[in-house]
């Protein structure tokens, strides 16, 4: 259950635990990240309800084996997250049905979802039950961050980058971009990728005129709110996924929105934030439209 304050429930960051990652690197950003927002970290762990038909066969030791793996991934992200936030207030659960679906369904109570990865190729991510990346980032109710790589905290000033192409789901990266920036005291990269049509004539002065001042609205009026972050607006040409992993290769993340267009298009959760979650060398976030 979500802990309640005097303000009513307090949505938690949503840590998909897997059983087969002994890694530490996603519990501590998930812990890290509930502790600066001031929010319950809640871990799940699924465990498929069709492993149900075995209990008349096995009298549910194989059943019983899943959960006590469950319960064993469980414990070590709750250590991980209480040796870096000892008063952090932390929630377990384990739930029965696919993971994908587990997740889409706790993130319409969450403030975010974050996600480790196995590093699917692109086959094994459309054939195995066990995918969640690209399923949870394409339907979840909030941002999802899949924690690919270390945040790179080595560059001075740090700062995010966001990518921009002017559609209403780029607007809320935006949003969500300025939040992360702020809390970590980094600067922001806002980055619009444009590639040239291979056919027609185009003016290319004209475009790359209007695109900088798509560009630069993009981020108009965030300065009161966001007074100390500070942001640079850059106009790329070439292939969206592999100039935004380039540019976000020493980011402490790199946030973009979820089915934009132009680039952003081509699968439900888009074709950039799909490639860049093979490609990217940070955190990765993808943030839903939201809902008209």
């Amino acid at each position: 259950m979500t802990p309640v304050s005097s303000d009513g429930p307090r949505r938690p960051v949503v840590l998909g635990v897997d059983a087969l990652d002994t890694g530490r690197m996603t519990a501590a950003w998930a812990a890290d990240e509930a502790e600066r927002r001031g929010l319950p970290l809640r871990l799940v762990h699924a465990v498929p309800s069709l492993f149900r038909e075995f209990r008349a066969f096995d009298e549910g030791r194989y059943h019983k084996a899943l959960r006590q793996r469950a319960d064993e991934a469980l414990d070590r992200a709750a250590g991980t997250a209480r040796e870096r936030h000892p008063g952090l207030e932390i929630v377990t659960a384990v739930e029965e049905d696919l993971p994908a679906l587990v997740l889409c369904r706790e993130s319409a109570h969450a403030e975010l979802i974050v996600l480790g990865s196995r590093r699917f190729n692109w086959a094994q991510e459309a054939l195995s039950a066990y995918s969640v990346t690209v399923p949870v980032s394409a339907q979840s109710h909030c941002p999802v961050v899949v924690v690919r790589d270390p945040e790179h905290v080595t560059q001075d000033p740090p700062y995010v980058v966001v990518g921009v192409d002017g559609s209403p789901s780029s607007e809320t990266a935006v949003d969500f971009a300025f939040d992360l920036a702020a809390e970590r005291r980094a600067a922001l990269r806002a980055v619009w990728v444009w590639q040239r049509p291979p056919v027609g004539n185009l003016d290319e002065l004209t475009t790359e005129h209007t695109l900088r001042r798509l560009l630069f609205e993009s981020t108009a009026g965030r300065h009161e709110r966001y007074p100390d972050v500070s942001v640079t607006h850059e106009l790329v040409h070439g292939h969206p996924v592999e100039e935004l992993a380039a540019v976000s290769e020493h980011a402490l993340a790199i946030v973009v929105g979820r089915r934009g267009r132009g680039g952003f298009t081509g699968m439900r959760i888009g074709s950039v934030p799909h490639g860049l979650l093979h490609r990217a060398h940070c955190p990765i976030v993808t943030v839903p439209t939201p809902p008209h």
